[in-house]
């Protein structure tokens, strides 16, 4: 029974079938995981990946990564990433990387994690127009990755929107769990705001962004923005987002064993970042159930082989039903982490641009000039 609800349950149900009430999960990273749960392997999906988005996985897959969900945070920290397929295509295919963007590294806090990369758009120039922010916060479940893994998306949106665009690092679990990271969002977020001015872009024209766990903060920041009377975003884009913890949601059992994100990763992720059980139902982590009134327009964008994919959906709903303008996609044929691919995943363009276009009115209206 134990196997079978940690298979199909969600990100919180999977936390509460493994760590005892009021226990807390190891603060090292070096500490062992949990056990995996057995799912029906047949279970990768609701249709079939696209050829180009087979050739990366297959590529992921040759580089001999082991289980996420097998290791510990220390050993997952190593694994081969995505983005590493991803270059391998683009090397082989003789794909060159845009270097039109350029990029500077600063610090928004006294912790060596607490540190930004910054884009600036090919035309910025510091006696030229003001440009809008987009700050933009990585994925990788709270535990994993960086501002390297995750460098794709935040290089394409400065030239997209010719935007200034800020990718957030954050301190990681299990050394430092929930709230860290949401907390570290937020201070980022009220730096990024008072360091834009000397940067030339324009603080009153700022979007939030971010993927996977990156997707969940961009909207929790947006909440913290307005419940603390902060210069509010003006529109929020949440690629894949954590969002949902309740229990047996249909992305969880159809993606049960997708690649590269499966439903026993989401169960060992909470059991790295969470303290207790109770953190499932705090609203920055189940934000279906937190009050999403008075929120900017927000862009969500899903892909279909993907455990994540009802969190999307489900946000989406929640949002129409505070008022809120939402528009949602689940793109067919497309895994967890396609949305930083554009280079050899067609459909990665097609959403990038999508995503583009329902950002841009929002920044460009009011557009502040020198």
């Amino acid at each position: 029974m134990l196997r079978h609800l940690l298979g199909s349950c969600s990100l919180a149900c999977a936390l509460l079938a493994t760590v005892p009430v009021n226990a807390q999960s190891p603060r090292n990273a070096g500490a062992p995981p949990p056990a995996a749960p057995a799912v029906d392997q047949s279970m990768m999906g609701p249709d079939k990946p696209s050829a180009a988005m087979k050739r990366v996985l297959d590529v992921l897959a040759s580089l001999g990564g082991k289980p996420i969900e097998t290791l510990t945070p220390e050993q997952a920290r190593r694994q081969p990433t995505p983005a590493d397929a991803v270059k391998q295509i683009m090397a082989a295919d003789k794909i060159p990387m845009d270097k039109s963007i350029r990029t500077e590294d600063a610090s928004y806090g006294s912790n060596p994690r607490q540190k930004v990369r910054i884009y600036h758009p090919p035309a910025h120039k510091a006696n030229g127009p003001a440009v809008p922010i987009v700050v933009y916060y990585h994925g990788g479940g709270w535990v994993i990755a960086d501002l390297n893994v995750y460098d794709a998306t935040p290089r394409a949106m400065a030239k997209a929107l010719n935007a200034l665009v800020v990718s957030v690092e954050y301190r990681h679990a299990p050394e430092l769990k929930f709230p860290s990271q949401h907390e570290d969002a937020a201070a980022a977020y009220r730096w990024v705001l008072d360091q834009a001015e000397g940067w030339n872009a324009d603080p009153g024209r700022i979007a939030l962004a971010g993927e996977s766990a990156g997707g969940n903060l961009a909207l929790a920041t947006a909440i913290y923005a307005r419940d603390n009377k902060l210069t509010m975003p003006r529109h929020v884009l949440s690629v894949y987002p954590i969002a949902d913890s309740r229990k047996d949601l249909p992305s969880r059992r159809d993606s049960a064993a997708a690649k590269p994100l499966n439903t026993p990763m989401l169960g060992w992720f909470g059991h790295y970042y969470m303290r207790t059980m109770a953190d499932a139902n705090d609203p920055r982590v189940n934000l279906v159930a937190a009050d999403l009134s008075g929120l900017p327009p927000v862009t969500i964008v899903n892909a279909s082989i993907d455990p994540l994919r009802s969190d999307g959906e489900n946000l989406a709903a929640a949002l129409r039903r505070a008022g809120n303008s939402v528009a949602q996609r689940t793109y067919p044929g497309v895994t967890h982490e396609f949305f930083g691919m554009a280079a050899v995943v067609p459909t990665t363009k097609t959403a990038q641009a999508w995503s583009v276009a329902r950002m841009r009115p929002s920044l460009m209206a009011g557009k502040k000039r020198k």
